[in-house]
């Protein structure tokens, strides 16, 4: 019955931590089927979000710190959203009066949204971490994989070896996090396959409702 009622603990804290996830693409779902009269559907998105997380801070569940950290988020999300659009990757090709070099301000979020599951799961199951390579290597290894993010487009993609150096570079460390009163541990790169696989399968399901 134990591991029952700490899986159950474990779901429910997993799923309030996906709270602002579930409201973008569910707002992202419901606009793209919905007619909203009286104003543009990407600004009608940006308003509900902004709503949400305004609500999310008033009630406590998030804090002021993790305000910060998603508009850190939202403001480097925004930034390459508009370089893959004007690369042409995608496209937004729905009018709105806030869209910023073709790119609606709503985006943003969809990046911001990463970072409030991982600060909302952080604090939730009061997360530790061991074995951390050091600033340098982590640093340097995520300068890269940014880095690769623009320059793939003019030399080849490096994505699969830098996949190869996170396994490498991260290879010992471990995520320790508590249920109740019992202590886990999970490997970091596992961790980070979860969150990868999950991302890419939103993404996927954007591009299938056609939502860009």
């Amino acid at each position: 019955m134990r591991p029952i009622i700490q899986l159950l603990h474990f779901g429910y804290h997993q799923a309030m931590s996906c709270l602002f996830p579930v409201a973008i693409f569910g707002t992202l779902a419901l606009s793209s089927a919905l007619e909203m009269p009286f104003i543009y559907r990407y600004d009608a998105i940006l308003v509900i979000l902004i709503a949400v997380q305004c609500l999310m801070y008033r009630s406590g569940l998030e804090t002021l710190d993790e305000i910060k950290v998603i508009c850190v988020f939202h403001l480097i999300g925004l930034l390459l959203e508009m370089y893959k659009v004007r690369m042409g990757s995608w496209s937004y090709p729905e009018p709105g009066y806030t869209k910023l070099l073709g790119v609606p301000l709503y985006s943003g979020f969809m990046y911001a949204s990463v970072a409030s599951f991982m600060c909302q799961i952080w604090r939730r199951l009061r997360m530790d971490m061991i074995g951390w390579p050091g600033l340098a290597s982590a640093g340097v290894l995520g300068g890269a994989i940014y880095l690769n993010f623009f320059t793939h487009h003019y030399i080849p993609d490096f994505r699969w070896w830098l996949t190869a150096l996170v396994l490498i570079v991260f290879w010992k460390t471990w995520i320790i996090y508590r249920v109740r009163s019992v202590t886990y541990r999970m490997p970091l790169t596992l961790a980070f396959f979860i969150v990868g696989f999950f991302i890419w399968l939103t993404e996927w399901l954007d591009s299938m409702h056609g939502i860009c």
